[in-house]
């Protein structure tokens, strides 16, 4: 529970800096704070987090689990949406589902920008002339969090969960000082103040305090992406005993202080404390906002590397910083790709005030697409059909009015998050629509093992001595580097191994399903090795592996010769594939992947590159 605190509700534990005071501001567009529009606010918050957070993540969102693994990509496996044929549902599926992996992104792009900006902010309220040192602060923050990913954080972990407890407690304790100056706020938590104050404001303002009341639940969808890393109790503990009564606490408490001081509405979260507290809360923010950050880029390694799994973008370098603690890897690409575009956002829009305006679009659509699959995975498992359409066509119309309200924002901001995601999903369905012209023209390249026997017999070629592994993406035919090489060389090795890492719609495979051994011929061997889309594959410990059971006996694992092809993608008119610009940026991504070599963790003094040609 505690650990679950530190990486899981990080970012919405750091929303109260932000959040009440732009509902606030968007509910009073004349300037003044009328103490029905802040009650109306805070009341729609509450409901906003018992409705999304309480009801449709921890309680309904949570049962979709993939063996104990949430998130996007957990979902599409459950789905069995990326073998799906184009034009079918599946296919579908998979698209909605990329666009919201991709939605990911662009919040993960959002969230650190946001979260340090307004923490830093807080050095306005008693020294406004520290204005001009705002940027350069929040700069310096992001710059050296996105250097200390390459050391890896597992220190830095270990303490998130006692630095986060700490928080909520201040988060509470502050909030209580609000309320016992104004006990009358608490005639909020009855939710017909909320659509009292709908009713009455007028469809703009509502629109525009929907979109700013949704910055109160962003985070949210950390608790279904994290369950894997600590399970549903733990992740339900935190929430319903620590996380959201201190928020609750603290929002009627900012609410309290805006009733009873409406000229405190540019910062009233920092206006709770009392004046010798404000610089320590700065700094306490800060590192709070720190860890909310942490905890989005991690996610963003971690959903790279199961996208990855599942043939859903190119390979990456992955550094395992500490292997023996989940989700503690690093990716140069990905963390310094989303510096520069947290970087721009902080930048381009300069205050957290702007940055409200792009936060909140990308996020209420990604729980909209989490909503309907989720719909479709309860369809899948045999629930009542009419069941699943009332709870989460529910559940849906909420998600619709968040989006619809935040679409509101979409020119004041929200085009950036939305411009990342695009991007992002632009690029995955490209290199998934090539990957499959690839398979395709590597099938019909790709020489049968009857025809390819049969030549062995009738042309033996010279015998070198030793055991060669060739690395093939299909589990039948003959891989192109084996004849390539026999067609140049009129030899073979002594034994052939054709090893081939099939990724399955599972997180972890156990070690004793892990290999699977099939022999063709005399010497020569088939070997599917089965890995889930959270792990990283390990060809020589696969190999190895085997060796240990006694499927290839007098192997040596350390005098293997491993044969990989290299393959070169030529884009053309002439093959009916995409088009040729978006098969040229296929190419670049194909070019610029990892080496299959280091991606499958092979020595590089036992790997032989043998190259290929490929037209799509």
């Amino acid at each position: 529970m505690l650990g679950a605190l530190g990486v899981v509700y990080g970012d919405i534990g750091t929303s109260p800096l932000y959040a009440l005071k732009e509902a606030a501001r968007a509910a009073s567009p004349e300037g003044t704070v009328f103490p029905d529009a802040v009650l109306g606010v805070v009341s729609l918050i509450l409901w906003a987090l018992i409705l999304i957070i309480s009801a449709k993540y921890a309680i309904l969102i949570l049962r979709a689990d993939n063996r104990g693994e949430g998130g996007i990509v957990a979902m599409l496996a459950l789905l069995h949406a990326r073998h799906a044929r184009p034009g079918t549902w599946r296919a579908m599926l998979l698209i909605v589902g990329l666009v919201g992996a991709a939605l990911l992104y662009g919040d993960g792009a959002i969230t650190p920008a946001i979260s340090v900006l307004s923490a830093i902010e807080g050095l306005k309220v008693d020294a406004p002339s520290l204005a001009p040192l705002v940027l350069p602060l929040t700069t310096t923050v992001l710059i050296g969090l996105f250097l200390m990913q390459r050391k890896g954080t597992g220190f830095i972990g270990r303490i998130f969960g006692p630095i986060m407890l700490a928080w909520f407690v201040v988060l509470a304790v502050l909030g209580i000082r609000g309320i016992l100056n104004a006990p009358s706020v608490l005639v909020a938590i009855n939710p017909l103040v909320a659509l009292d104050f709908l009713v009455s404001a007028g469809p703009a303002v509502d629109l525009a305090v929907l979109g700013a009341a949704f910055l109160a639940v962003t985070g949210g969808e950390a608790m279904y992406a994290d369950m894997g890393h600590f399970g549903c109790v733990p992740i339900r503990l935190a929430w319903f005993c620590i996380a959201l009564p201190a928020l609750a606490l603290n929002y009627f408490g900012q609410a309290a202080l805006l009733i009873s001081h409406p000229e405190f509405a540019d910062n009233p979260f920092y206006q709770l404390a009392p004046d010798w507290a404000h610089y320590p809360l700065v700094a306490f923010a800060t590192v709070a906002t720190v860890i909310a950050s942490q905890a989005i880029i991690s996610g963003a390694f971690s959903l790279t590397q199961q996208a990855i799994q599942l043939g859903l973008c190119p390979g990456l370098h992955i550094q395992h910083t500490a292997s023996h603690e989940i989700g503690q890897i690093y990716m140069p690409a990905v963390n310094w790709l989303l510096a520069a575009a947290t970087l721009g956002a902080v930048f381009l829009f300069r205050s957290s005030d702007a940055l409200a305006g792009a936060y909140g679009i990308a996020v209420s659509l990604l729980m909209a697409i989490t909503t309907l699959l989720a719909a479709m995975i309860a369809l899948r498992w045999g629930y009542n059909p009419l069941l699943v359409v009332l709870v989460n066509g529910f559940f849906l119309l909420i998600d619709f009015i968040f989006f619809a309200a935040n679409t509101t924002k979409f020119f004041e901001g929200g085009w950036f998050p939305l411009l990342l995601a695009s991007a992002v999903a632009f690029l995955m369905l490209t290199w998934r629509n090539g990957q499959r012209l690839v398979q395709a023209a590597r099938a019909h390249m790709r020489q049968p093992e009857a025809e390819f026997l049969e030549v062995l017999n009738r042309h033996p070629p010279i015998r070198l001595p030793g055991t060669a592994v060739y690395l093939t993406s299909s589990s039948h035919g003959i891989p192109l580097p084996l004849t390539n090489f026999l067609r140049h060389n009129h030899a073979l090795h002594e034994r052939l191994l054709l090893v081939t890492a099939r990724s399955e719609e599972v997180p972890r495979v156990s070690t004793e399903h892990r290999v699977e051994v099939m022999d063709i011929a005399p010497n020569v061997s088939r070997i599917v090795l089965h890995y889930g889309f959270m792990e990283t594959p390990c060809i020589p410990e696969g190999v190895r592996l085997a060796i240990e059971r006694g499927h290839l006996v007098g192997v040596e694992p350390d005098e293997l010769s491993y044969y990989i092809g290299r393959e070169t993608i030529i884009p053309t008119e002439r093959v009916r594939g995409m088009a040729v610009w978006r098969e040229a940026i296929f190419a670049f991504m194909q070019r610029n992947a990892e080496r299959s070599a280091a991606y499958f963790q092979i020595p590089a003094r036992q790997v032989v590159e043998v190259g290929t040609e490929i037209e799509i």
